[in-house]
């Protein structure tokens, strides 16, 4: 997706007498002409938690391939080498065997030499106009210049700005990671500004360079600080006008899905724990310390109720004791991958009151709220080093973002608001039923107008681009669809039961294409008229209301890693189905059908 950055000016940092005027350029290619003036009453705080952000902005975990330059080198040295002792002995030969030819062999030889050379001549010829084609290096050129750019001067290399988003109550700051596995929001409280002017809502890109970042390092405590989004640009002589500025960018497909799905996760519930200052130092510390050079690499959870929370981290076998308790109704371990993300949190542990880690479950992202009292700073991360954001649209689906829904109800309500609870927004929109709304909560955020406050659990409004989002990104998928299919199928196959462990168990056969069905091998047997088989799908809930198993035959499933983190769309169709049922006081060990469930309900 290719999109346009229109700067008025850089941003920078500005002295105007005791003051420090710290001026971010928004971009004016958008329709809502963002800005805002406040100083700051903790502008050092503020300072760590925006260096922060711009170290989540250019991280990059992803595995680099090794280019093997001085292999290829001495590989085509070699191949010289060998062509040349082949030119050097072959004359040799030839001169041994013509030794036994007679007059007439030896003149057709000589010619042969000569025809030898005008086709030495040719290559040698050839060779030089290869040397002087003008392309011949190209991709190397380009390569060579791009990693030049990236090693000499990152501001250059990185052009996926920030988002700033000024709201009635807050203004935010979002950004994600060049690898696209990290996402960071910081949110600063209006109490936390002087207001100097009234503040111009909505939302838009900023100019945020390295340069910017290296002014803001410079902040201490006896510094005033002022926060200026003007979009009027900023200069240091105010008898020179502001130089303008243009970004063009080719945004990747990935990033925009990504940026989006966050939001959908950040909805989920999961396991709550609170840590302290120390407890998140004596994490990032142990990585800090410790390197792992071989596989398994996480660190396993160990919860159990009313003690400390313990942490394993493989493949050292070492054990960390935090101060924290686990709060929760049951014991349970979940295992966390791509943990050396965790140390972007270190700048932000001397200034932060508490840390609220959520735990997802296998395979799912984890999200980290720092308080920083007035601010406050939600990291979103994936579980592998590539991009997890985009595998399919689970999330969407496990949030109940199934579907189109009513949009533009939805849209129209936020763009008024700004800000709603998802219980204001049903009660507003209350002629459309609760999935409705939900499904149209969802477009929103496939769209890229809207984000999920994790701090306040709230819907924001904010538009991601410049330019309406193409359609192909935020579409329905494939797997919604089958999802939809799957709950129009009705639900007599479907059952629910309680165990002895206060463990909620959904049970469901939905149809799956039968591969025999019609096929001539199988002609006179009975799947050769039989269209569907009937899968055998199995989700447990436990007592905290996380999914602690599941199961289904189809072969979606099982050619996966056959758990939570690669649903199939049964198991994601018997999600939303038994959602509904969650709540319901049932017998441990009996199993309740539909009918069942009718009479508890009635």
């Amino acid at each position: 997706m290719k999109v346009n950055y229109q700067y008025a000016s850089p941003s920078m940092c500005m002295q105007q007498g005791d003051q420090t005027v710290l001026g971010l350029s928004p971009d004016l290619s958008r329709d809502e002409k963002v800005s805002f003036r406040g100083k700051l009453k903790h502008p050092l705080i503020f300072r760590d938690a925006m260096l922060m952000l711009r170290e989540i902005v250019v991280s990059d975990m992803s595995q680099k391939k090794k280019e093997r330059v001085e292999f290829f080198a001495w590989l085509e040295d070699e191949i010289e080498r060998r062509v040349l002792n082949h030119k050097q002995y072959l004359p040799g030969v030839r001169e041994d065997l013509q030794k036994s030819m007679n007059e007439f062999i030896q003149e057709m030889a000589q010619k042969d030499i000569d025809i030898k050379k005008l086709v030495d001549i040719k290559t040698t010829l050839k060779k030089e106009i290869d040397n002087h084609d003008i392309w011949k290096d190209y991709y190397k050129i380009e390569k060579d210049f791009w990693k030049f750019i990236k090693d000499r001067d990152y501001a250059l290399w990185f052009v996926l700005d920030p988002v700033i988003t000024v709201h009635p109550d807050q203004v935010s700051f979002e950004a994600f990671s060049l690898d696209e596995s990290t996402y960071g929001c910081l949110s600063v409280d209006m109490d936390e500004f002087e207001l100097l002017q009234n503040p111009q809502l909505g939302t838009t890109n900023i100019d945020f360079s390295a340069k910017l970042a290296k002014e803001m390092e410079r902040f201490r405590t006896y510094t005033d600080v002022e926060l200026s989004v003007n979009p009027g640009g900023f200069t240091v002589d105010t008898g020179i006008m502001p130089e303008h500025m243009e970004k063009k960018i080719e945004l990747p497909e990935t990033w925009i899905k990504g940026f989006n799905q966050v939001s959908s996760a950040a909805s989920l519930g999961g396991i709550d724990i609170e840590l302290s200052p120390v407890d998140m130092y004596d994490i990032c510390s142990f990585l800090r310390r410790n390197k792992a050079k071989k596989s398994p690499r996480y660190m396993k959870w160990i919860l159990e109720p009313d003690k400390p929370v313990k942490i394993l981290f493989e493949p050292f076998g070492k054990e960390l004791t935090l101060k924290a308790i686990y709060t929760g109704e049951k014991k349970r371990e979940e295992k966390m991958w791509g943990r050396r993300r965790w140390l972007v949190m270190e700048k932000i542990i001397p200034i932060s009151k508490s840390f609220k880690v959520r735990l997802l479950g296998f395979g799912m992202p984890q999200f980290i709220t720092a308080d920083l009292g007035t601010m406050k700073m939600t990291i979103g991360f994936s579980s592998w080093s590539s991009n997890d954001w985009v595998k399919g649209t689970a999330f969407n689906i496990l949030g109940g973002f199934v579907g189109d829904g009513n949009y533009d109800e939805v849209y129209k309500l936020l763009k008024d608001h700004r800000c709603l609870s998802m219980e204001n927004i049903y009660e507003k929109l209350n002629e459309a039923s609760k999935s409705t709304n939900k499904a149209g909560v969802g477009m929103l955020f496939r769209r890229g107008e809207g984000y999920f406050d994790a701090v306040n659990n709230t819907i924001r409004f904010r538009k991601l681009c410049n330019t309406p989002i193409p359609k192909e990104l935020y579409e329905t998928t494939p797997i919604e669809l089958e999802v939809q299919q799957h709950l129009d199928e009705g639900m007599e196959h479907f059952k629910i039961k309680m165990t002895q462990d206060n463990e909620f168990v959904a049970i469901h056969s939905f149809k799956m294409p039968n591969s025999k069905y019609k096929n001539w091998r199988f002609r006179g047997t009975e799947d050769y008229d039989r269209e569907y088989n009937l899968t055998e799908t199995e989700l447990v809930i436990d007592e905290d209301g996380q999914i602690s198993n599941v199961k289904c035959k189809c072969r979606e499933f099982n050619k996966g890693p056959r758990n939570i983190s690669a649903p199939c769309s049964h198991i994601l169709a018997l999600y939303l189905i038994s959602s509904k049922f969650f709540k319901l006081e049932l017998k441990p060990d009996k199993e309740y059908k539909m009918n069942d469930i009718m009479e508890i309900l009635l």
